[in-house]
């Protein structure tokens, strides 16, 4: 553990996105916090602890000389070839430094298997190229020593400026069907709790695969229906989709690493902090 005055340099690749903002927000306070982003912008080149990186051109090693960070973590898209590069470049640089690497991968991880939720210590299987992107480069970092890696799976993540909630507004405002897959078991998590859950796991030092979703799991349809319902009185169709014709799970669950109490929630949390979240922007 560094002492307050020894604090870590933490680096967050893609911090221009949706949870890499939201994590230089959370730890930019309390850490010499640096990010890269990808598209020119002015309020990140007019800051001094950014950087731009496009993933598909440049040598993430340039960066990782020019900031020295103590602490690495990745949450980049963009082309998948070019990140196992750059995730092999990381690798080579924690392998040889005092770092650690916070990866972010997906349920996608396991979306092979089916008929329950997964665990840490599950064996990984995909069916989709995404899953088994992420799965490479967990495979990958977890070649390093133990105590240099920790492997975050997440799953679905709503906030007010997530991908997902924007998506949906958007259909309502167009008057447009939303999807829903009546038959997918999940669980879901905010930006807001996620980021706490790494602020934690950063102080504490700890290692290894965590999976930060919601303790309850939560059937796609009945979770969205109730998301919309918060955000609009008006009718709103729904387009159903059936991808078989038994339930399918697509969930992290934890059971070795656990966080302390204050750092769960539940699906019915999520949807409150969201509703007063909304209800204190509107």
């Amino acid at each position: 553990m560094m002492t307050p005055d020894n604090k870590h340099r933490i680096l967050i690749l893609g911090a221009s996105g949706f949870i890499g903002n939201a994590l230089y927000k959370e730890l930019g306070p309390y850490f010499k916090t640096f990010g890269t982003y990808h598209i020119s912008n002015k309020t990140y080149e007019n800051n001094q602890h950014f950087f731009q990186y496009r993933v598909e051109e440049d040598d993430v090693f340039e960066i990782l000389q020019a900031v020295k960070p103590s602490v690495i973590i990745s949450c980049l898209r963009g082309d998948f070839h070019a990140q196992v590069i750059a995730h092999q470049h990381m690798a080579e640089y924690v392998a040889s430094h005092d770092c650690k690497i916070i990866f972010f991968s997906s349920a996608n991880v396991f979306d092979a298997y089916s008929k329950y939720p997964s665990y840490e210590e599950d064996k990984t299987l995909s069916d989709s190229i995404y899953g088994h992107f992420k799965i490479k480069i967990e495979n990958m970092l977890l070649r390093l020593p133990v105590k240099k890696v920790v492997i975050i799976r997440l799953p679905m993540v709503f906030g007010n400026q997530s991908p997902r909630l924007k998506e949906i507004k958007q259909h309502i405002a167009d008057k447009t069907p939303i999807e829903v897959f009546p038959n997918l078991i999940m669980n879901v998590t905010t930006d807001f709790k996620m980021t706490q859950q790494i602020h934690y796991i950063i102080n504490r030092d700890k290692h290894g695969i965590f999976h930060l979703g919601s303790t309850d799991l939560v059937h796609h349809d009945d979770f969205i229906k109730e998301m919309v319902a918060l955000i609009t009185s008006e009718n709103v169709r729904f387009k159903q989709v059936y991808t078989t014709n038994e339930d399918r799970y697509l969930a992290v669950m934890p059971k070795r690493n656990k966080l302390p109490k204050h750092l769960h929630i539940n699906s019915t949390e999520l949807l409150e902090e969201l509703d007063n979240y909304m209800n204190y922007n509107s």
